[in-house]
């Protein structure tokens, strides 16, 4: 299927190898890669299941599309009625809702990271934040095999699987470990990263290690009264209100001094109060020129998708001390601890891996809001019909 097939393409042939393995923008976590954000339901799968399921399904017969050099019905010749399509599916979207934690449904349908000890090549996508690349960086990260391979690009979920591009890495990777040919994909750095950079440019980088070696692990403070992101500890204890279903609250870095690269993951550490049962946060980081314009990228399933996001629900905010790094909150999800309006709750919030090359006069900002990211500017004509086209979310 195509789901299937972006996510794990495994060939299982004769030796040198039993088996090699391409995760293309794949997730191994079922909750928090794509259905729950941080503990917030992703109505992602809904939008899928119409497109992707339901349109092909077996017996839609004449009432599906035609396939174009056979005129066949590209589901099949049978055509059964509407109530005979719904009884004969599983409404993937509300087994969904049934499994708000991370419970054993979820464990049941996600990978053991452990377990992979074959070659593989994982391929993420620095724009697919809502559903794939965390699976690719933690299964590169956590996967005990010997040789591996990290590649991340940028552009559409469908574009460089079926480019030359695409096809050409791919066919190298199972060539040399399916067929026994001496192409030198053994001599492969383990990391190949496409640089971004403004006006949708990439780069390819080759790396040793992942998360780079040499990164500048960096802190920034939120700086309420002047809403900055300021390098230093601010002095005096301040607050910043903002409507939770409202634009939120966007904090700014000063314009570039020189051009800055942010390659890895990050995260933010916040003090949250609210005046409802709970508080739903959404953390989106974001690049501005010096006119003010926002720079947003074709994402996997976006045209128009930010920098990176991160997502928590203050609810589930407790965290797992064995899997939480100082680059990656941990939350096991496992239980609902409601914040008490007008009590003060610290939450740390894991915000996807991403890429970015800001030139000089430009700035970063960190936005913190209670509802979905919507991109403010112009949207193409491609962004008006495509059907999975949310204004960046």
């Amino acid at each position: 299927s195509y789901y299937a097939r972006n996510q794990w393409n495994v060939v299982v042939r004769n030796p040198p190898h039993l088996a090699a393995l391409i995760p293309w923008e794949g997730g191994s976590d079922r909750y928090r890669d794509s259905s729950y954000h941080g503990g917030i339901l992703s109505q992602f799968q809904e939008i899928w299941s119409r497109h992707q399921v339901v349109n092909v399904q077996y017996g839609r017969g004449e009432k599906a599309r035609k396939n174009p050099n056979t005129g066949e019905s590209v589901a099949g010749p049978i055509t059964l009625t509407d109530e005979e399509l719904a009884a004969n599916r599983a409404n993937a979207y509300e087994e969904l809702k049934e499994h708000p934690l991370d419970d054993e449904w979820h464990r049941e349908r996600s990978a053991d990271l452990t377990k992979i000890t074959i070659p593989f090549l994982t391929c993420a996508n620095w724009g697919g934040q809502g559903i794939h690349p965390r699976g690719n960086f933690n299964g590169f990260i956590e996967a005990p095999a010997k040789q591996k391979w990290l590649e991340a690009h940028g552009d559409s979920h469908w574009s460089l699987f079926s480019s030359a591009y695409g096809l050409e890495l791919q066919k190298s990777f199972f060539d040399y470990f399916l067929k026994g040919i001496d192409n030198g994909w053994d001599k492969t750095p383990p990391v190949m990263l496409n640089i971004r950079h403004p006006g949708e440019k990439f780069v390819l980088r080759y790396e040793k290690e992942w998360p780079l070696a040499r990164t500048r692990w960096t802190k920034f403070y939120l700086d309420p009264a002047n809403t900055a992101l300021s390098p230093d500890p601010i002095a005096q204890e301040a607050r910043v209100t903002y409507e939770a279903l409202g634009n939120g609250v966007t904090f700014w870095l000063p314009k570039l001094e020189k051009e800055t690269e942010i390659t890895g993951p990050m995260a933010a550490k916040l003090f949250v109060s609210t005046s409802t049962r709970d508080a739903d946060l959404f953390l989106i980081v974001r690049v501005f020129d010096p006119d003010g314009k926002e720079l947003t990228f074709m994402g996997s399933t976006d045209p128009n998708t930010p920098i990176a996001n991160g997502w928590l629900r203050a609810s589930h905010r407790r965290l797992d001390p064995n899997k939480t790094t100082f680059c990656r909150p941990y939350h096991p999800h496992d239980r609902v601890e409601p914040p008490t309006p007008g009590g003060i709750y610290e939450c740390d919030v894991e915000i996807v891996t991403s890429c970015i090359v800001v030139p000089a006069g430009w700035q970063v900002a960190l936005t913190v809001r209670g509802k979905d990211y919507e991109y403010e500017g112009e949207v193409s004509e491609f962004g008006k019909k495509f059907h999975y086209a949310t204004r960046g979310t």
